[in-house]
C-alpha cells in the first residue's frame, strides 16, 4: 500500500509540474519571435548592430489593428536583406519563414531559400516576398508604404 506521504508527495510534485509548465507556455506566448517597431516621421529604423550576428531579426509593425510581419538578415556577403515573413505561395497557412543556417526556410512547404539571394530578383512562389529598404551609416530604413503593401498576406 501506498502511504499517504507518498501520495502528498506525488500531488506535490504533480502540482509544481503543472504550474512551471503554464508558466512556460504563458512566457512563450508573451514573448514571441517577433520585436514590435516603431514609426517615427514615416520610416520604420532598426540598426544594423542588433544584425550582426547573422540570426534572422522578426519584427511586426500593427496598422490599424492588423499586424505586418517582416524580417531582416545580414547575408554572409555583409549586406542586409529585409522580407515579409510571407510568401505569394503559402502566406494563407501564416506560418512564415524561420532560418537554417544560411537560408530561410517556409514553414508550410519546407522549402529553402539562399540569405544571400534574397531581394526584388527572387519573386514568386514560396520566396520570402521582397521588403525595400534603405541603409544609411549604421541604420536600415523601412517606408511605412512600402510595410503596408504586404498587409495582403496578413
Amino acid at each position: 500500500m501506498v502511504s499517504q506521504r507518498s501520495k502528498r508527495v506525488v500531488w506535490g510534485l504533480a502540482t509544481i509540474m503543472a504550474l512551471l509548465l503554464g508558466a512556460a507556455s504563458v512566457f512563450a506566448f508573451s514573448f514571441g519571435k517577433y520585436e514590435k517597431v516603431k514609426v517615427t516621421g514615416s520610416v520604420v529604423s532598426i540598426p544594423t548592430a542588433k544584425l550582426d550576428d547573422g540570426k534572422a531579426h522578426f519584427y511586426k509593425f500593427e496598422d490599424g489593428g492588423k499586424e505586418i510581419a517582416f524580417f531582416l538578415v545580414k547575408a554572409a556577403d555583409g549586406s542586409f536583406k529585409t522580407a515579409f515573413d510571407a510568401c505569394d505561395a503559402c502566406y494563407k497557412s501564416k506560418k512564415g519563414y524561420e532560418q537554417q543556417g544560411d537560408k530561410m526556410n517556409c514553414k508550410n512547404c519546407n522549402q529553402k531559400f539562399a540569405i544571400n539571394r534574397l531581394g526584388p530578383n527572387a519573386t514568386g512562389g514560396c520566396n520570402p516576398s521582397f521588403l525595400p529598404h534603405s541603409q544609411a551609416g549604421n541604420t536600415i530604413t523601412i517606408n511605412v508604404s512600402d510595410l503596408k503593401s504586404g498587409a495582403r498576406f496578413f
